[in-house]
C-alpha cells in the first residue's frame, strides 16, 4: 500500500509497510464474530479503504523509541477503529448517503443499525485498549471526550465570544485533531520515547490534524475529482461551512453579496454548483485559506525541530509538504 509520504527512507518505508500490513490484518480479524449482520456492517467502511493516517502516525511515533515494543500495532488499530466508529455516527447526524465512495451504512441499513455498528466498533477498540494499560485507557477516554465535545460544538453552530472561523477551528480541534494527536502519542508512549519528544509529537499531531482537515476544505473547491478522488463541491451541496466559504460569508465586500447568498444554504442545482466552484477558484478567499494552511504547516514543522533527527523526523516533515501539495 502507498504510505502517502514523499522521499521516505527505503528502510523506514519497508518497515512501515510491513507494520501497516499487520495493522490491516488485525483490523479485519478483530471485527470477526458470531453475528453475520454486525460483521457485514462493521466491515463496510473497512473494506471501503481510507488513508489509514492515524495508524501510520502511531507507527511513526513509535520510531522515537522501540518500534518493536508490544502494543503498538494494537494501539494503531484502536485509533482506526475509533475513527471508523465516529464516521458511522457522523453519517447518521449528517444524513449522508455516501462515504468513501460507497453507500453509507445509514442509507443502506438505517440509522439504528449504523449507530449500533459505531457502538460495536467502540467496544472492539476498548477490548484491545484494555491490554495496553491504564495510561492508554485514560488517554483514549480523554480523546473520546474531545471527540464528543467537538461534535456538540459543531451541532450548536456557534461559540459565544468566538468568530465563526475560530468556532470552526475549535470544532476541528475536537473532531479531527484530537484523535490524530492521540494516534502519534500512542506510538511514542508505548515505544518508550522520552517525555519531551512525546509531548512535542503530540503537539505536532494536533497541528497536522488541523492542517489535514483544512486541506480537505481547499481540495473540495480547488481539485478535480480525477486528481484528488474527492468530488468537488461536496461541501457546497451539503451546505457545510468550510475555511474557504467562511471567509466569504463574513466578508463585508458588496461584490460578495450574491456569493454570500448562494453559500448560505445547500446548493442543489448542479449548474449552480459548477458556477460557484468556478467563482471560488478565482476568489481571494481560496488563497487566504492556502495561507492559513501554510501557517499550520510551518507551525507543525517548528514543533518537532528539537526531536531526534533521522528518517522518522524527515518523514513527519515531509508529511507536512505532502498535505500542502495535495491541496495545491
Amino acid at each position: 500500500m502507498s504510505l502517502g509520504i514523499p522521499q521516505l527512507d527505503p528502510d523506514l518505508e519497508a518497515s512501515l509497510t510491513a507494520d501497516m500490513a499487520r495493522v490491516e490484518t488485525l483490523l479485519r480479524s478483530h471485527i470477526e464474530g458470531e453475528y453475520p449482520l454486525v460483521i457485514e456492517t462493521s466491515r463496510h467502511l473497512v473494506e471501503a479503504g481510507g488513508k489509514r493516517l492515524r495508524p501510520l502516525l502511531t507507527l511513526l511515533g513509535a520510531q522515537f523509541g522501540d518500534p518493536a515494543a508490544g502494543g503498538i500495532v494494537e494501539a494503531a488499530v484502536v485509533c482506526e477503529l475509533t475513527h471508523l466508529a465516529t464516521l458511522y455516527h457522523d453519517d447518521v447526524m449528517d444524513e449522508a448517503t455516501l462515504r468513501r465512495g460507497v453507500e453509507s451504512a445509514n442509507n443502506r441499513w438505517g440509522n439504528t443499525v449504523a449507530i449500533l455498528t459505531g457502538d460495536y466498533l467502540f467496544a472492539k477498540a476498548s477490548q484491545l485498549l484494555a491490554d495496553l494499560g491504564p495510561e492508554a485507557v485514560r488517554l483514549q477516554a480523554i480523546t473520546f471526550e474531545r471527540l464528543v465535545i467537538g461534535q456538540i460544538t459543531e451541532t450548536q453552530g456557534s461559540t459565544e465570544g468566538l468568530s465563526q472561523i475560530d468556532h470552526y477551528l475549535q470544532v476541528i480541534s475536537g473532531k479531527t485533531s484530537s484523535l490524530i494527536a492521540t494516534s502519534i502519542r500512542f506510538g511514542a508512549m508505548l515505544s518508550g520515547a522520552d517525555n519531551a519528544t512525546t509531548e512535542q509529537l503530540t503537539k505536532y499531531g494536533e497541528l497536522i490534524g488541523t492542517l489535514f482537515q483544512l486541506a480537505d476544505d481547499v481540495i473540495d473547491i480547488s481539485s478535480e475529482s480525477s486528481e484528488s478522488g474527492k468530488t468537488p463541491g461536496t461541501d457546497l451541496r451539503e451546505g457545510v461551512p468550510t475555511l474557504v466559504t467562511l471567509h466569504i460569508l463574513h466578508s463585508d465586500d458588496p461584490a460578495d453579496a450574491q456569493l454570500r447568498a448562494i453559500l448560505s444554504a445547500p446548493i442543489t442545482d448542479e449548474e449552480v454548483v459548477a458556477k460557484t466552484l468556478a467563482t471560488l477558484r478565482n476568489h481571494r478567499a481560496l488563497e487566504q485559506a492556502r495561507e492559513i494552511l501554510r501557517d499550520y504547516a510551518d507551525q507543525a514543522r517548528a514543533m518537532i525541530k528539537d526531536i531526534p533527527t533521522g528518517p522518522a523526523k524527515d518523514a513527519l516533515l515531509n508529511l507536512c509538504d505532502a498535505i500542502i501539495t495535495r491541496s495545491a
